[in-house]
This record gives structure tokens, sequence and C-alpha cells, in this order.
């Protein structure tokens, strides 16, 4: 939590729950970002959180912007971004999405299809094109399965038909999952596309870039490797398979700029055990998953909390939503420890919820108001 948002809560104490965002913060996470990977553009992910304060903040720091729909592309152009420094980067979009996007300047999409491939083709002539491919995810916590991405095979095959189709095939991608705490991740990606990059060049395709996704990792319970061992990592492989002749270089980091910029603070609702001998306690919040806390499925990204009781005697609690629903259960088996002395009505702080969590809130399930967001 930094200064300004814990002063924030002490002096205005709004209304549960809320997301408190420093905005400040986000501007020195795209510094050091931009300082352990100098040579790379930086492409916002909006998806992680897209409140015009943070887009207006970035757009004034020169970032680039990575959308994930047209609706996205538009808060981009909204914030005062140019067309040209917005990737349309979902590789599943409608044809008159493309068309739309295209008519207001983006020139960048990508594409890991023959059928999305043709679509850019007619609603996005000469534009610039990248083909993401399938990597492992391992050590990621936020694993993104094959959504997204193809073979090598297939891509190598779609960036020759690319090129025969107009479009200038401009670079491949991928993505080694979020919340990824391995740098040996990025090096095994990096190492893949190289080998493509050989190929294509063979089959006369000039590609000219490579865009290393997001996946850079915030702290949330445990500790992860600082940005700059990724750096070091990221930049050891480009020079061991690039050597000097280094291709552009992209990112998309979304969590790592905006996470723990971000507090939510939310009020316990009930306290409660299911057996009078039962040692561990249920703490009832008035945020849950369907509150925006949709990240804890699988109790997968693992938030820390602050409470007024820190330093007292704690004891096991399962964490839980507030709605009517059995899977509005945050953490059962991460062994969550609170303070004995937590009561309804205490206040408590989910930490470094700054990224995905505003964009994942439900529209009033069960009645509930979805978060309110405060940008300061």
């Amino acid at each position: 939590m930094t200064p300004k948002v814990a002063r924030y809560l002490a002096e205005m104490e709004p209304a549960t729950p809320c997301l408190v965002m420093d905005v400040d913060r986000v501007e020195q996470n795209y510094a050091r970002l931009k300082a352990a990977l100098p040579l790379a553009r930086i492409y916002y992910a909006v998806k992680a959180n897209p409140a015009a304060p943070i887009l207006e903040r970035l757009v004034g720091l020169g970032s680039f912007f990575d959308a994930a729909s047209f609706q996205e592309v538009e808060m981009c152009l909204d914030a005062g971004a140019a067309g040209e420094r917005v990737s349309y980067g979902n590789t599943i979009k409608k044809e008159r999405d493309i068309a739309a996007a295209y008519a207001r300047g983006v020139r960048m999409f990508a594409f890991d299809s023959e059928a999305e491939l043709l679509k850019l083709a007619r609603s996005a002539p000469g534009a610039r094109v990248y083909c993401r491919i399938l990597v492992g995810n391992d050590g990621a916590e936020w694993p993104l399965s094959r959504k997204f991405g193809c073979e090598v095979e297939m891509a190598r095959k779609l960036m020759v038909q690319a090129s025969e189709l107009g479009l200038d095939a401009f670079g491949l991608s991928f993505h080694v999952g979020s919340q990824q705490v391995k740098t040996a991740a990025y090096e095994a990606a990096i190492a893949k596309v190289a080998m493509l990059f050989t190929d294509l060049a063979e089959a006369g395709v000039k590609v000219r870039m490579v865009n290393l996704g997001g996946g850079y990792p915030v702290r949330y319970k445990s500790e992860v490797p600082e940005i700059g061992a990724f750096g070091d990592a990221i930049m050891g492989a480009m020079t061991k398979h690039f050597g000097n002749a280094l291709p552009e270089i992209v990112i998309e980091p979304g969590r790592f700029l905006v996470a723990d910029a971000g507090v939510v603070q939310s009020e316990v609702v009930l306290v409660s055990r299911k057996g009078e001998d039962d040692p561990v306690r249920w703490v009832y919040l008035d945020i849950g998953r369907f509150g925006g806390l949709a990240e804890t499925e699988g109790e997968a990204i693992k938030y820390g909390f602050r409470t007024p009781h820190d330093g007292a005697e704690e004891g096991p609690v399962t964490i839980a939503g507030p709605t009517c629903d059995s899977t509005d259960t945050l953490y059962e088996k991460s062994n969550y420890r609170l303070p004995l002395a937590l009561r309804d009505g205490d206040k408590v702080e989910l930490l470094a919820t700054g990224a995905y969590v505003t964009t994942y809130a439900s529209q009033k399930f069960n009645g509930f108001a979805p978060l309110n967001e405060i940008y300061i």
C-alpha cells in the first residue's frame, strides 16, 4: 500500500467495497519496467485496468497500448493516444471491429489462424500483422492454456500467406502466462521464436518484431523475482539467439504496471464457524469473486490482507464473499490465517488489487452494486 492510498483511506473513510488507485505508482512502475528493458517498446495491456486516469497518464509518458476489443481501442483514443500507437492484440475479432479500428488509425493486429488472417486482409489492407505462437506456461500462476496461439509450423505458413495477401508480415508473438514467476519461460519462448525467424527468412519473409507479451509478476502473498531479473534473462536470450541483428522488441505489461498501485478496502460482514470445535473460522467480506476477485478461482492469485488487528494472535480461516453462491469462496485450501480478534464491521484491505479487479466485477449479481473506483 502506498502512503498516498493509506492517507486517503484514513482521511476519507470511503464506503466499501472500493478500489483506491495511486496513479503515481503506475508511473513509477512504468519507469522501472523501462529501465529493466530499455530496448523494448511498452504496450500497456488495457484489459488490466482501462480507467481513463491510468490511460491518460500513460499517454503522457509515451506509452503504446495493447487493446483486446474495439471498445478498448476507443478508450485509448479517447485518452489521447494516436491510432498508430495502439495494437489490436486479441486474436479473436469480429471483422466489423477490425474495420472500425483500421478506420480509426490502428495499423497493427494480432492473429493465430487463417480465418483471422483473411479477415485482416479484407478489412485492414496493408496493416502490420503478427502471429501468436503457442508456448509453455510453466511457472505462471494464471496460465493462458491453449486458447491463444498456433503451432510453429502453422505460424510459418500463415506468415508466408500474410505477405502474399499484401499484409506486412511484421512479427511474431507469444505469452508465457500471467503472473509468470520463472524467467526461464521467456528464455525458452525466445529460442522458439528465433528458430521461426530463421525459417521465415529462408522463405523470403522478413520478420522484424518479437512481441514478448506480458506476464511480468508482482508480489502478492509470496515474493517474486525482481523485474531486473526478467530484463536480464530476456535480453540475454535475445542476444544469444539474434546476435547483433536484434529485431524490434515489444512487451505488453498489464498486471505489473497497475496491480500494486491499487488497494481494495472491504468490510467484514460475518465471522463464523461450521462447528463449535471447528478451529477454522469463516470470514465473509463484502466483496468476493463476483465483485471483482475472479482471479481467486482455483486460489490462483493469492492477495495479501491487512487488518486492524495485525500483530495479534492468528488462526486459520476460510475467506468468502457475500453472495448466495457457493462458488463465491476465495480461499479455503491456501492456509490463510487472520487475527482471532477480527469481527464483523472491521475494515480490511486486500493489497495489490489494481489489476483485473474492476473489469471482472459483475453487474449487480445478487443485487450488489459494482465495485466503487477511486483514482488519486
